[in-house]
């Protein structure tokens, strides 16, 4: 069965100042897209879909133009690409002055509609989810009803911080494998003796080191476009205003249908670790990884043979 990979890589790393999404992190300069891509195409998967700013796509065609990946089904692997700018934002709704940054991530899958037809998953460019990841969800994409179930593959908190400054993770609550409630932590901080807290607004709430977080790597069924429509529409007309760094996130899309019982989403476990880099102090470990990665066997020593 067909499933499709998106991966939003227009944010502008402010945190990690630069262009993270396409900085060559591997040995032999991959980036971390790249990895998600070649785990994705063992999984199944058939098509990828890049969400980018207009300004990158020169850059992508140099990174992939004449690259060709042959799926498990034999054939080529799709390549789209969906810009993520403000030509997608409805006329009723004014850009403030200076806004430069794009509407978020639930902005970003939008962007990517009319490229989609098929089950799809969304992740980070800037995250590592390891080859488990792909797999689980991949098979969980294949048994998704099309109307009203999505899935989510989540991580451990205490695997997903970093030692460079502070983080924002979607904080879920998880019963019996079903996501039950999310909340975007915005400022999530590990401090030195190893305990975790929500640092946001002066407030110091511990964090379990287990707490399930959300990576944003989701699975969705196409049905899902009518839902985040709607709701970024809400957000434009009631949210966003004139503030310039207002962002539509998909964790907000989900706890809400989650809220009104108009979606159901599963919660996959990966065995492997996460790791990604927010801060460019985060940069030599997650090379380090991807190292030990390579010499152990699990990729070749390049991606781009």
């Amino acid at each position: 069965m067909k499933a499709a990979l998106v991966i939003m890589a227009a944010g502008l790393g402010s945190r990690y100042g630069g262009n993270k999404q396409v900085d060559g992190v591997g040995p032999q300069g991959e980036m971390l897209m790249e990895y998600s891509i070649y785990d994705a195409v063992r999984a199944g998967f058939t098509k990828v879909v890049f969400i980018i700013k207009p300004d990158m796509r020169e850059l992508m065609d140099r990174l992939w133009g004449d690259r060709t990946l042959i799926t498990k089904t034999g054939e080529p692997l799709e390549v789209c690409y969906a810009m993520q700018d403000f030509t997608s934002i409805p006329d009723y709704y004014t850009i403030p002055a200076g806004r430069t940054k794009p509407f978020g991530t639930a902005h970003a899958v939008l962007c990517a509609r009319p490229y989609l037809s098929e089950p799809f998953c969304v992740i980070n460019a800037d995250d590592y989810y390891g080859v488990d990841a792909y797999r689980a969800m991949y098979e969980e994409l294949q048994r998704l009803p099309r109307q009203g179930r999505a899935t989510m593959v989540g991580y451990l908190l205490k695997n997903t911080v970093s030692a460079n400054g502070t983080v924002s993770r979607g904080v879920c609550r998880v019963e019996d494998g079903w996501l039950r409630g999310i909340h975007e932590t915005l400022k999530i901080q590990l401090f030195p003796d190893g305990s975790i807290a929500d640092v946001a607004e002066g407030q110091h709430r511990e964090l379990a080191p287990d707490t399930v977080v959300s990576m944003n790597f989701w699975g969705f069924m196409p049905s899902i476009f009518q839902e985040l429509e709607a709701y970024f529409d809400h957000f434009l007309r009631c949210e966003a205003g004139d503030n310039i760094k207002a962002e539509c996130l998909l964790p907000g899309m989900v706890g809400d249908l989650l809220e009104q019982g108009r979606l159901e989403v599963s919660v996959l476990h990966s065995a492997d670790r996460w790791f990604g880099m927010t801060y460019h102090e985060d940069r030599q470990a997650v090379a380090a990884e991807l190292q030990k990665l390579h010499a152990g066997g699990v990729y070749p020593p390049t991606l781009r043979a």
